[in-house]
């Protein structure tokens, strides 16, 4: 029987050992311990970890024997006690190799040449440089004896990434021109590849997949991860190209949310400078002088794309959605990655065919709010079309806006409506009046009729004296919004809007470009985006022509006010006593009844009685005291 050939482990080690005894023979003569020379260990078929990395970090001879003269310190017992025999120490120095290896050359030491630069011996300090300790690196003493790891001094920084998502055909499109671009390059140098987008988890798999294919790793950096210090940032940038050179690897650098200004020059520093696989995911285009850099833009799968990955997640489950699968991927623009986790997430909870629609769509809501929840506040909506106290005319708007969601598939793909332009396609809306006249209320309810989240963004707080701030900050919020067409409420839009005055300087001119970005990203959103005003009066014509529903919210009459405080107090409160259409009086919105009344709530259960009218007095003038108003007698005779 054929004895087995031996494994390439059990060969490296072998070459190895032998390598080290041609350089301990080299020191034994220069101890006169020896006279004659050995010959160099024969080459293996299947190249040695020695001798790859010899050659692919372009080792001398002497740099080689140097190397070795390291690594047999650590691995052979009799190595270091010759060299103690020799120079009194436990690790060589240069000055030894000088003397002792055969070819040796001074510039072999110096900082830019292989053994230095690449960081695979250290130098550790001493009086001289000759008279200093080397030390071999230990992910360099380890790979030569073929033992494959991440290197320990990048642990937290790059992160390893494999994807199982099925890409749609426009990324699987992106992967073979990538893939194309690098096998038939004419310079030595990999073209960096910027992915632009919004879609991180895009982003990942099309690089992903493109390492696979091409047989090689893929590791992500976050770009705030990259040091600002110069010395610190080459180290860095040094130790990952050693790694990708020795594991076969690329580099997906996350740029996705560098929006200080130092830390994109930091991150064009180190990509100026870089010579590995490498990619770039960012929102916006990157522009390097020194590096060519080919930009691939990323975007959402469309439509068809869409539901054609549901079907393949979704298996035989697809045929439980009963045709409102169309649906799905009409409210919720997910990627590759999140469609797989729905899908795997809803197949593993759900086992009644009956509910495996609704679950579907409550779990991708459920993908949409990790987004979202740091960037705005989510409003869980409670109110009911009963609790809106409007006038017709209003209220048909809002159902008109019910059915221009529910239907946007319908008209913008299958009737065609979105075939020529992206503008316009948005569902923008402005909800104008007074504090507490339902606007919030509205749109709880338009939530709750939709079946979709509700997140509030206080445009006070994302409106920023930076220029170019304010639209970076909404760009991440509705770039977040797009994957569940969620419902955006923008409150306070005075902050924002105004008036469109003559343009005096600088910084007139960028709040009109700030105003134009917001309505072109409502105008562009798929799903409900609302604008709430005080002052409807204020906002310029011309930008009121963008909004394609504006429902005023009119002060309640007094038949309005009635209406309210009747429906105010849930059935189980106790009340007594209570004459609403005296309450009516009270010429305050709907906002404040809701705060009178509970106020008055809490009084009366603090003295463990039913709610009175007294209790509503006392609770009007600490809510009119709020205001600054005056509580007249007219709107409190005859209370009690």
């Amino acid at each position: 029987m054929k004895p087995h050939a031996p494994s390439w482990s059990i060969i490296n080690h072998r070459y190895l050992m032998a390598a080290l005894a041609e350089v301990h023979h080299c020191l034994k003569i220069y101890a006169q311990q020896e006279s004659t020379t050995t010959p160099p260990p024969d080459l293996p078929e299947t190249l040695p970890a020695l001798e790859i990395l010899c050659r692919v970090f372009k080792l001398s001879p002497f740099e080689r024997q140097l190397l070795l003269l390291c690594a047999g310190i650590e691995l052979e017992p009799e190595f270091a006690s010759l060299v103690v025999t020799l120079i009194n120490r436990s690790a060589p120095t240069f000055q030894l190799a000088l003397a002792a290896l055969p070819q040796a050359h001074w510039d072999a030491l110096t900082p830019t040449a292989p053994l230095r630069h690449w960081r695979l011996i250290y130098i550790e300090t001493g009086e001289t440089l000759v008279t200093s300790s080397l030390r071999i690196d230990e992910r360099i003493l380890h790979y030569l004896m073929g033992v494959a790891y991440l290197d320990q001094k990048l642990y937290g920084l790059v992160t390893s990434i494999v994807t199982k998502v099925n890409l749609p055909p426009s990324h699987q499109a992106t992967v073979d021109q990538i893939q194309q671009l690098w096998k038939q390059r004419r310079s030595p140098l990999y073209p960096i590849i910027n992915l632009c987008g919004a879609n991180m988890s895009s982003h990942e798999a099309i690089a992903a997949t493109t390492c696979q294919s091409l047989g090689i790793r893929l590791y992500s950096l976050n770009a705030a991860d990259i040091p600002t210090d110069v010395t610190e940032r080459e180290t860095l940038r040094i130790l990952w190209e050693r790694e990708a050179i020795l594991s076969g690897s690329a580099l997906l650098i996350d740029a996705s949310d560098t929006g200080d200004h130092n830390q994109q020059r930091t991150l064009i520093s180190f990509l100026q400078s870089f010579t590995s696989m490498g990619f770039v995911a960012s929102r916006e285009p990157l522009s390097l002088r020194r590096r060519t850099i080919v930009r691939f833009d990323v975007n959402r799968p469309n439509a068809d794309e869409q539901e054609a990955l549901w079907q393949r997640a979704l298996g035989d489950a697809t045929s439980s959605l009963n045709g409102q699968l169309a649906q799905i991927v009409s409210q919720f623009n997910l990627e590759p990655e999140g469609i797989q986790q729905a899908s795997d997430l809803v197949l593993q909870q759900t086992t009644s065919s009956a509910s495996f629609s609704h679950q579907l769509w409550q779990t991708c809501r459920q993908q949409v709010r990790t987004q979202l929840d740091d960037l705005a506040q989510r409003i869980e909506p409670v109110a009911k079309w009963m609790d809106l106290i409007l006038p017709e005319p209003q209220k048909q708007t809002l159902r008109e806006i019910v059915v221009s969601v529910q239907q946007r598939s319908q008209v913008y793909q299958i009737w065609g409506f979105g075939n020529h332009s992206q503008r316009g396609l948005g569902i923008t809306t402005l909800f104008a009046g007074g504090s507490g006249t339902g606007k919030t209320m509205a749109a709880e309810i338009l939530a709750q009729e939709l079946q979709l989240d509700l997140y509030r963004i206080d445009l006070s707080s994302v409106v920023s004296k930076y220029i170019g701030e304010t639209e970076k900050n909404l760009r991440r919020i509705f770039d977040a919004a797009e994957a569940g067409g969620v419902i955006l409420l923008f409150d306070e839009a005075d902050a924002l809007f105004g008036k469109r005055s003559e343009v005096k300087d600088a910084h007139d001119r960028h709040a009109n470009i700030e105003v134009s970005y917001l309505l072109q990203r409502m105008e562009s959103y798929g799903g409900l985006a609302i604008l709430t005003t005080n002052f409807k009066h204020a906002i310029d014509v011309a930008f009121l022509r963008r909004i394609r529903f504006v429902i005023p919210f009119p002060f309640p009459d007094v038949s309005q006010r009635l209406e309210i405080w009747q429906r105010m107090f849930p059935p189980q409160t106790p009340v007594a006593d209570l004459d609403f259409a005296k309450l009516a009086r009270l010429n305050v919105a709907g906002g404040n009844i809701r705060n009178i009344a509970l106020n008055a709530a809490f009084l009366a259960a603090a003295e463990q009685q039913p709610v009175q009218m007294r209790h509503i007095l006392r609770a009007a003038h600490s809510e009119y005291a709020k205001l600054e108003k005056p509580l007249a007698d007219a709107e409190v005779r005859g209370w009690i």
